[in-house]
């Protein structure tokens, strides 16, 4: 297998035109933030329409061993096209190497310390239940959203009822025991009736059933992920490919024991020795049939991907194409993915926009950051809370300075390993301060791994800058370009995240009162189970406030199609006033917003005899609830009387005068 020369390439950034934001999204779209809306809101719902579509291809434990990565005995003439129409980042790195916590933090845009999923079996919306995923962002912007194949790993992440518009689809599921079938086979069945061809079959019929409307697809295919099954045609591929075995059968010099995985899930396999190193012969068994599995899944994306053509959608479609992580081929005597090293962590990452120029760029980039990146393609505002940071500034200019470092971490038999890769060096701890372990690579120098100098004298210095840059973290490896970073803290009453409680929270909190499953998970603002005024009401007396301190204040002037549903706030309020202090600030709130409303035409209201003193009048309006308080004025001007008769209904007011 030759070596991925990714990190070392010479193929740089392209030489042709400046590539533009314009370029990228290629199409005309208003200048401005969207508002987040859902289709419960008619009155304030996102018109999508000119906004370019998004194809998001997931791929199952897929290192960068592709022909646009520098591996062209690699056949994967799909995925390259699409390379030759996109941008390749050659340094994407994955945010922890294990299938479920990764798609959650590509999911979420947010990273696994703040997620708290470390593992597969996690429930992620337990851990954080006001999460905002990528796809239910865009369901809320206006967008049709759609999951065809493995998204999310487990069922509640698969089937998260925020996120998609219609209920998620997976292949058959076919149990099997590895303890009774080998680790890899050329199969000699219909191709048509294996699962990922059943997922791209079922992608091209989503296609046609969508290509009318704005949508957000994301297709997921299991392939090349173990058992390396696929059908011969794939294999004989490789017939006379010489694979090579890798650089390194040993952990590196002087690495901690817990840096290794111990091949427990390989060697459940049946042909897999239970103990002891591989033969050369069973690794170069295992590559190629990895390399098989990998053309396979190529195929399929590449049947999608012809469809988007046919059906004339990709001149309007974004599409991004993802591994979920590395994976091991022999690398350090050692397979498949959850560890810190280089080979687990590092993703294959393409993104590709209508009338791109083919790109490839070396500058750091982390999986956390797909969610800003397609914010931002689209025009869609960006949720404040995300920890990843829009890649558009590189895809417009691939060798601007960037971020200095990305982050990945794993928890493995109760110790957390947390990892830092810069432009030349990976840094690691194990456990709490590097107690468990230290790891050191110097890729300029030792690009395969081979010795943990992390003990050297000479590297003091440099050991205790990477531990103190690893510790400031993310935010301190930032670009400096502050109009792309987003602000990570956000408030309990900013419904839709996006850094400021306005009128739009609110209308969310309304429009899910009585609603089962709300497409926000903050608009129980209360946490008690139902969503309620209760919950508007603690939003409404949060009004104006933002994550940001240094946001200018949130304009009052409300809108005149508004005035109807602020007064039957109004009203719900008052007439559930339960004399507490949530209640009073919020209806002052409402109070001020109605006060605000720019009217659309001025209503002089009728005069009526006052039954106190047949000699003045008073201006009211039976047909409306109203609170009702009433100052009585002679000819003169003179206040001869005061009533507060409080809130009334309409047929009450008819009643009394």
């Amino acid at each position: 297998m030759h070596k991925d020369s990714t990190r070392r390439t010479d193929e740089r950034s392209s030489t042709k035109s400046p590539f533009t934001r314009r370029d990228f999204l290629s199409t005309s779209l208003k200048v401005g933030a969207a508002a987040f809306t859902t289709g419960l809101l008619p009155k304030l719902k996102t018109n999508a329409q000119g906004r370019p579509n998004v194809l998001f291809i997931v791929v199952d434990d897929l290192r960068p061993l592709l022909g646009c990565y520098g591996h062209p005995e690699i056949h994967t003439p799909n995925i390259d096209a699409l390379a030759a129409r996109g941008t390749v980042f050659n340094r994407a790195y994955c945010q922890n190497p294990l299938c479920h916590p990764s798609r959650v933090s590509m999911l979420t845009g947010l990273r696994p310390e703040t997620t708290k999923v470390l593992f597969n079996s996690t429930d992620f919306r337990k851990k954080i239940p006001d999460a905002v995923t990528l796809p239910q962002h865009f369901k809320a912007s206006g967008y049709h959203t759609q999951s065809v194949g493995k998204i999310g790993h487990n069922a509640a992440a698969q089937d998260d009822a925020y996120s998609w518009s219609t209920p998620s689809w997976l292949p058959p599921w076919i149990p099997f025991n590895p303890e009774f079938i080998p680790s890899w086979k050329a199969l000699d069945v219909e191709e048509e009736l294996l699962a990922d061809s059943l997922t791209a079959e079922q992608a091209v019929a989503v296609l046609e059933e969508v290509q009318h409307t704005q949508f957000f697809l994301a297709v997921g295919f299991e392939k090349p992920h173990l058992p390396f099954y696929a059908p011969r045609k794939y294999y004989e591929l490789y017939a006379q490919q010489e694979f090579a075995p890798p650089a390194t059968s040993m952990l590196p010099t002087d690495a901690p024991a817990v840096a290794n995985n111990n091949l427990g899930g390989l060697r459940l396999y049946k042909d897999i020795p239970d103990e002891g190193p591989f033969s050369d012969a069973k690794i170069l068994e295992l590559i190629q049939a990895y390399a098989a599995s990998t053309s396979y899944m190529d195929a399929q994306v590449g049947r999608v991907l012809q469809h988007l053509d046919t059906l004339g959608l990709s001149q309007n479609t974004v599409i991004v194409f993802v591994g979920d992580h590395g994976f091991h081929l022999g690398e350090h005597g050692t397979w498949r993915k959850n560890m810190l090293f280089e080979v687990a962590l590092h993703s294959p990452m393409i993104t590709s926009a209508p009338g791109q120029q083919s790109i490839r760029t070396d500058a750091l980039a982390e999986l956390v950051d797909i969610y800003p990146t397609l914010c931002d393609a689209c025009e869609l505002s960006t949720p404040s809370q995300l920890e990843g940071l829009s890649l558009v500034p590189v895809i417009e200019e691939p060798t601007r300075p960037w971020k200095t470092a990305a982050f990945s971490r794993l928890s493995r038999g109760g110790t957390g390993g947390r990892s830092m890769r810069t432009a030349q060096y990976q840094y690691t701890e194990w456990g709490g301060n590097g107690r468990r372990g230290r790891e050191l690579y110097d890729y300029d120098a030792d690009p395969d791994e081979t010795v943990n100098i992390v003990d050297l004298p000479e590297n003091t210095e440099l050991v205790a800058h990477l531990s103190e840059q690893l510790r400031a973290g993310w935010r301190g490896a930032l670009p400096d370009i502050q109009e792309h970073v987003s602000v990570p803290q956000t408030l309990p009453w900013d419904i839709n995240s996006d850094g400021v409680i306005d009128i739009q929270d609110l209308i969310l909190v309304s429009n899910s009162f009585g609603v089962e499953v709300p497409l926000y998970p903050k608009v129980d603002v209360n946490n008690d189970g139902k969503v309620d005024i209760t919950d508007l009401l603690l939003v409404a007396s949060h009004f104006g406030e933002s994550s940001n301190p240094n946001a200018p204040l949130t304009h009052t002037n409300i809108d005149s199609e508004h005035f109807d549903l602020i007064e039957q706030w109004l009203t719900e309020a008052r007439l559930a006033h339960d004399g507490s202090a949530v209640f009073q600030r919020g209806i002052a709130t409402l109070e001020r917003l109605m006060n605000a409303v720019v009217p659309t035409e001025t209503v002089l209201l009728a005069n009526y005899p006052n039954p106190f003193n047949p000699e003045t009048w008073i201006p009211y309006d039976l047909a409306e609830d109203a609170d009702v308080r009433i100052h009585i004025y002679n000819i003169k001007g003179e206040s001869v009387r005061q009533l507060s008769l409080g809130f009334q209904s309409a047929s009450v007011l008819s009643g009394l005068f």
